[in-house]
């Protein structure tokens, strides 16, 4: 567990910004690794949770229905995008999060924190898989004492609605009803199981270059690059002072109405 912050928040007006020091490029910065347990792996922003940890130097445990499909990221990969992700410290495992057996078997590894970031369309994986999921990893968590969590829902789930762009309301309220009102039991699982968490909800997504700025914020979400989500997910489970624990941040890098962007260089990690 990593017990320096890296991020600090500094108010925006009404609005935090999450600032990490890094630039497109990451280096091996983590004084202390972590083995971390990344479920949903072959998804988005699941690979670029595996893939920055990894260069951290941390150990991953991911669980996937589809291993194959764990790939480097687009964000912060690279020239090396879209290339299969193999590292001798990450482990993935093909299963199903709706199986506890499946879940368990990534819990016989020590895991230091748990980052839970599950896709799929509710006509393939069913009404109810992130609640069911998510409510078999908090068992497990709690069965090994493992306490710190991170879990990727979206802006206007829970009591964020009126964060979500309008022509997104629409869709929650249409054809995304039924997936939002999985996203809404899952938070609600979340916020009950007692656990260290933090219920990340993040603008809209893109898979654009990091952009080291993560803003949290009050009003309307813009967007953000998954490999900026990826990073305050990290941080969420690595950083024993994360100023979010317990908390369910909105969090958008471009756009957003009630913050304004810093730009500047020393936001990124550099000289001002």
């Amino acid at each position: 567990m990593k017990l320096s912050a890296i991020a600090t928040a500094l108010l925006v007006g009404s609005t935090s910004a999450f600032v990490s020091p890094r630039t497109t490029a990451i280096p091996s910065t983590s004084q202390l690794q972590a083995t971390i347990a990344v479920f949903g792996a072959s998804g988005l922003t699941s690979q670029e949770c595996i893939y920055q940890a990894l260069k951290d130097g941390d150990t991953v445990i991911g669980l996937t229905r589809n291993p194959s499909n764990v790939k480097v990221p687009k964000g912060s990969g690279g020239a090396d995008a879209d290339q299969p992700l193999v590292d001798p410290k990450l482990t993935v495992i093909g299963g199903d999060v709706t199986n506890a057996a499946d879940v368990a078997k990534v819990f016989e590894n020590d895991i230091d924190g748990v980052i839970v970031a599950l896709g799929g369309k509710t006509s393939d994986v069913g009404d109810t898989m992130l609640t069911d999921g998510t409510n078999n990893i908090i068992s497990a968590m709690k069965s090994k004492g493992v306490k710190r969590l991170a879990v990727v829902t979206s802006i206007g789930a829970g009591d964020s609605k009126d964060q979500a762009p309008f022509a997104f309301k629409i869709l929650m309220m249409t054809v995304m009803k039924k997936i939002f009102n999985d996203k809404n039991n899952q938070e609600k699982a979340v916020e009950a199981s007692g656990l260290e968490y933090c219920i990340v909800r993040p603008g809209g997504l893109n898979v654009e270059k990091p952009t080291g700025v993560i803003n949290v914020i009050d009003g309307e979400a813009g967007s953000i690059p998954r490999a900026d989500v990826a990073q305050f997910c990290l941080e969420a489970v690595k950083d024993a002072d994360f100023p979010y624990i317990g908390k369910s941040p909105c969090i958008s890098s471009v756009g957003g109405t009630s913050w304004t962007k810093d730009r500047s260089a020393a936001a990124r990690g550099g000289t001002a």
